[in-house]
């Protein structure tokens, strides 16, 4: 009889536990329970922590609710520009509504990354090489809003973000953009020289200006060239005639009448533009090359052009006219210039009034 009421006792208890195991559940604070009663899900889901159930007929099946990290795998695709890229992408997503999420869609995870590749493919077709190298933002944003799409509504389920991780290109493809780069740090590297070039340019002729206004300095610039070429210990040094000899031949030099004026002297050109040139090298490089391009340049002054006097230029002496009755043989008509008709044997123009005394007589021919 006692026997039989342990083993009764026993019985109650274990039954006991097995109801009171069956009637709670455990929900973590990421988690979120959907209880399903007979196969229905009743409205609302279970908060974190302790759950009683019904020991018979309940059902939960919780669901996480913690961002979840997708790795796309890579697909392969034409862009519109017509070249072959192999792309590769991570999606970021979470539960949003459990009950749709368990409902609607059998596995969420499997249909999140299908529509993940599917549309990869899509934003592939849809850009160009250089937004999928450059322009990634814009690309990553239309990617989330093509997956975000079909999956919030529908399914419960809310993408947060989506990356590109890899961009592969062919081989010839990759060469030739290396060769672009190449070629555009060329140029870079000629502008550059050719903008240095420019502002030395100008500081010589700023230089000019200064040595020229001051006969001293060109001596001394002189004086510290044959310091230099001396020094490279050559066996024969040719010193250039000094400018102040030059420069003395030149005072004492007449002048033109309309050139006696001191001419002023020539303008400083380039200061200002220099000042400002490197400034702008100082803050953030060297000024845009437009801008060297339009810069103007200085302005030389014509050299004056002596004025000849008209009273200076002796007459041309007009020709006489032969008078009518001139001998149709005569070719041509002369002047006798003026003292030459009084000396004796000089023969007269056909048609003058000569001296009967000094006029020749005429030739053997008759004419």
């Amino acid at each position: 009889m006692v026997a039989a009421l342990v083993v009764i006792l026993v019985l109650i208890i274990v039954g006991g536990l097995t109801v009171v195991g069956r009637s709670l559940r455990v929900v973590q604070q990421y988690e979120q329970g959907i209880v399903f009663r007979f196969g229905r899900v009743l409205p609302g889901t279970r908060p974190p922590g302790l759950t009683i159930l019904r020991p018979v007929g309940d059902r939960m099946q919780k669901v996480n609710m913690q961002i979840i990290a997708m790795a796309v795998p890579a697909q392969e695709g034409i862009t519109r520009d017509n070249v072959s890229v192999r792309v590769d992408a991570v999606v970021y997503f979470r539960v949003i509504d459990p009950i749709k999420a368990v409902v609607n869609v059998q596995n969420y995870m499997f249909a999140v990354s299908q529509q993940a590749q599917t549309s990869l493919r899509s934003i592939i077709g849809q850009s160009e090489m250089d937004q999928l190298l450059a322009e990634r933002d814009t690309v990553n944003r239309e990617l989330r809003r093509i997956i975000d799409e079909p999956t919030e509504g529908p399914w419960g389920i809310r993408v947060e973000r989506v990356e590109l991780k890899d961009v592969n290109l062919p081989e010839g493809m990759k060469r030739s953009m290396s060769r672009q780069a190449e070629a555009e740090r060329e140029r870079r590297a000629r502008i550059i020289s050719a903008d240095g070039e420019y502002q030395a340019s100008k500081r010589l002729a700023a230089a000019a200006n200064v040595m020229a206004r001051d006969p001293a300095a060109l001596q001394l610039r002189l004086l510290q060239t044959v310091v230099e070429v001396a020094a490279e210990k050559n066996s024969t040094l040719v010193m250039p005639v000094p400018v102040e000899l030059l420069r003395f031949f030149d005072r004492n030099a007449p002048a033109p009448a309309e050139s006696q004026g001191v001419a002023s002297p020539p303008a400083d050109t380039g200061d200002a533009e220099l000042a400002a040139a490197e400034a702008a090298a100082e803050v953030g490089g060297a000024p845009p090359v437009t801008e060297i391009a339009d810069a103007p340049l200085p302005e030389i002054p014509e050299a004056p052009v002596p004025e000849l006097d008209e009273g200076v230029i002796p007459p041309v002496p007009e020709a006489v006219p032969a008078p009518a009755d001139t001998d149709a043989t005569a070719t041509s008509a002369f002047t006798i210039p003026a003292g030459l008709d009084e000396e004796p044997g000089t023969t007269a123009a056909p048609g003058t009034t000569a001296d009967p005394g000094t006029a020749g007589s005429p030739p053997a021919d008759g004419h």
